[in-house]
């Protein structure tokens, strides 16, 4: 039987947060993946890709998977009603309810991130308490049927951890064979704990306003899910 898997495209995406894990999952077997928004108008992610929905919330059939990523966007999503009722609806039936990156902030918005442990990119890892999660520093964290990667390239690991949970072992492997991914950067700078601390200066600096625009998203999110 066709296992259908959803992921949330929606403006402003990060697109690796949505490509990274949909080049995973639609490399497995017997599987339809879903680019799913309220319309199937072209969307552009925050750095230009203009990508193409295909299907909308209310054409998506019942997901086994839903999966929302993040990016600048996010913000606006956690408080659409009609994304959050989408988000809600699809997860009362889902085996599996996850994010990448911030799109855990959306989660925690639509309630369903309560008595959770997850994660998020480290910059907004803080935001998962006020949601009522228990935040974990990992590249993937599992809470039940909750699975949440961390900030965007942790999207190709969360995918490559779901493939083993939907088939096993062997096909994550097979998969991941497939894609090459093997992991050599550069440079020792990918977490907060590893770059050089004016590198990590800089990038505090970058995200100042989003996080304090997002904070303030989030206590609102919170005061709605009468968390506050």
């Amino acid at each position: 039987m066709t296992l259908h898997i959803g992921l949330l495209l929606f403006p402003q995406v990060q697109q690796l947060d949505l490509t990274g894990p949909y080049d995973v999952l639609a490399s497995l077997p017997d599987v339809k993946v879903h680019l799913i928004w309220k319309d199937l108008a072209p969307v552009t992610a925050s750095t230009g890709l203009v990508l193409l929905p295909t299907t909308t919330f209310e054409d998506c059939p019942k997901l086994d998977v839903i999966c929302v990523p993040g990016g600048t966007g996010v913000g606006p999503l956690m408080e659409d009603e009609q994304t959050l009722a989408f988000i809600k609806r699809q997860a009362n039936h889902a085996q599996y309810i996850t994010s990448v990156c911030t799109g855990a902030l959306v989660l925690g918005a639509a309630g369903l991130l309560k008595g959770k442990q997850a994660t998020t990119h480290w910059a907004y890892h803080s935001l998962l308490a006020t949601l009522g999660a228990t935040p974990i520093k990992d590249r993937v964290v599992r809470d039940g049927n909750l699975i949440t990667g961390g900030g965007i390239t942790a999207g190709i690991d969360f995918a490559l951890t779901l493939a083993a949970e939907l088939f096993d072992q062997d096909m994550a492997q097979l998969v991941q064979l497939q894609l090459e991914y093997a992991p050599a950067p550069p440079f020792d700078a990918g977490n907060p704990e590893t770059a050089p601390a004016h590198v990590l200066e800089e990038a505090h600096r970058r995200t100042a306003e989003s996080f304090r625009v997002r904070s303030q998203i989030t206590q609102r999110a919170a005061q709605r899910l009468e968390l506050a």
